[in-house]
């Protein structure tokens, strides 16, 4: 979530306050971690982690070992090792934090890495800024390309290796495609080195970025780093309504943050019967229509009138439920039901000598001068009368 003074540009690169995503909230980029180990010096005789985390577009992160002992802050911008040639990303990480981040992502911090090459040139600079600008305009042919094939996917991003020789085609697909007649109409269109790497739609959205529902950036562009599976049943605890376009996001899948609260809900909910709960009167079977789960009410209705429904609470209803265990019916539910206590309608009072809020609703009248005589108006240079 970038900070009031900045945002995200295209690409991922910050704007604003031109700090390079080193200004205090660290807020700028996308997926970034905050280094606050950068004050703290090292125990005398240790080595710094030799290894340094760097990003390239949008939140793809990868780890680069320092071999040639440069001096890398965060916000540098380095020429790194690439299958063919090199690539250029902005160190987002160094230090002792790296080795945590490599243990996060079940990659061993010992383990053999590509190497750094050197701190970016200008001329290295301008290349990249060069291939970056050639993406969005490759990316709109690449679509028109394949929709003239007729291929059933769609590219949502185009990403240049830093020294210009290779792009990536990122792609989504519902089933598989055979992509070789489009890439060799891609090699003979733009003259480079075609790669193509199939995401999914959650991946896809994670890249591209956007606003939510919420209206924040998404979670899954900005701090969200694993995809954990969403299901319905996450919506049904928290008695939302299964509405698909109420409960999916940009990527066409459920929200992640259905997750977020539902171990609270499922906590809650452990001490509440639940929705097939069924309850047995003499006047008839009742059967539970919702839950409330914060006010710790449920609604019943019996079977021969289900549009006549009864609040009890909780308590009342294991008190039923605990009858109907010894297989005795209970009079009516009639009985149990919450008094209904109207509500006092609050009233807000103009103490402060405010106007109404609908002074500007309706136009005011325009006063009618027609009927009054206007009086002359005395000049300077008029004759006095005798």
């Amino acid at each position: 979530m970038a900070c009031t003074s900045c945002s995200t540009a295209d690409g991922g690169a910050p704007k604003g306050c031109k700090n390079n995503g080193t200004c205090g909230t660290d807020g700028c980029n996308k997926l970034t971690v905050f280094d606050w180990l950068s004050n703290m010096t090292l125990p005398g005789g240790q080595a710094p982690f030799d290894a340094v985390e760097i990003r390239f577009k949008n939140g793809r992160k990868e780890f680069f070992r320092n071999t040639e002992k440069l001096t890398l802050s965060i916000g540098d911008i380095v020429a790194t090792e690439a299958s063919p040639g090199h690539d250029i990303g902005i160190i987002t990480l160094t230090g002792e934090l790296v080795k945590i981040q490599m243990k996060k992502k079940n990659e061993n911090p010992t383990k053999e890495l590509p190497k750094i090459y050197r701190k970016a040139s200008q001329k290295d600079i301008d290349i990249w800024t060069d291939a970056r600008n050639k993406e969005e305009p490759i990316r709109m042919r690449a679509r028109e390309i394949a929709i003239k094939l007729k291929l059933e996917m769609k590219i949502s991003d185009v990403e240049f290796q830093g020294d210009g020789s290779k792009s990536t085609f990122y792609y989504t697909a519902n089933d598989r495609v055979d992509f070789r007649l489009l890439i060799k109409e891609f090699a003979q269109e733009f003259k480079i080195r075609i790669e193509m790497k199939q995401v999914g739609f959650r991946q896809e959205a994670a890249r591209l970025g956007g606003i939510g529902s919420c209206g924040r950036e998404l979670c899954c562009s900005t701090w969200l780093t694993d995809f954990r599976s969403v299901n319905t049943s996450a919506a049904r605890y928290q008695q939302l309504s299964l509405n698909p376009q109420k409960l999916a996001g940009q990527c066409g899948k459920l929200k992640c943050c259905l997750n977020y609260e539902l171990d609270t809900y499922l906590d809650a909910l452990k001490d509440m019967p639940d929705m097939e709960t069924k309850l047995y009167t003499e006047k008839g079977d009742a059967y539970c229509q919702k839950i409330d789960i914060f006010k710790e009410i449920m609604w019943f209705s019996y079977a021969n009138a289900p549009a006549n429904w009864l609040v009890l609470p909780v308590e009342k209803v294991k008190e039923i439920l605990a009858i109907n265990k010894k297989k005795e019916r209970v009079a009516n539910l009639e009985d149990y039901v919450v008094e209904n206590t109207q509500e006092i309608e609050k009233k807000f009072e103009n103490v402060v000598g405010q106007d109404s809020l609908t002074r500007f609703d309706q136009p005011k009248k325009k006063p009618n001068n027609r009927n009054k005589k206007k009086k002359p108006t005395p000049t300077k240079n008029a004759p006095k009368k005798d």
